[in-house]
């Protein structure tokens, strides 16, 4: 449950989060898992989609975490 800890405290800071985030930041490989636990543990975190660039210079879409009443 560590790594839930560390995504709660990120987004309870007003943060919003991504699965590159997680990875390099926080050691954390499988984002959408800790998220899907946080939320049945019912933490009001909502998700929008943005745009990035990938590392060949091309558009795709990724998913933003975010904390519901502290950022968005």
């Amino acid at each position: 449950m560590k790594q839930a800890i560390r995504v709660l405290d990120h987004l309870q800071s007003g943060e919003t989060i991504t699965s590159l985030h997680a990875f390099k930041d926080l050691g954390i490989t499988r984002l959408a898992a800790v998220i899907y636990d946080l939320r049945k543990d019912g933490h009001l975190i909502q998700k929008r989609m943005i745009s990035v660039k990938n590392r060949f210079d091309e558009n795709c879409s990724v998913a933003e975490y975010y904390l519901e009443g502290c950022n968005g």
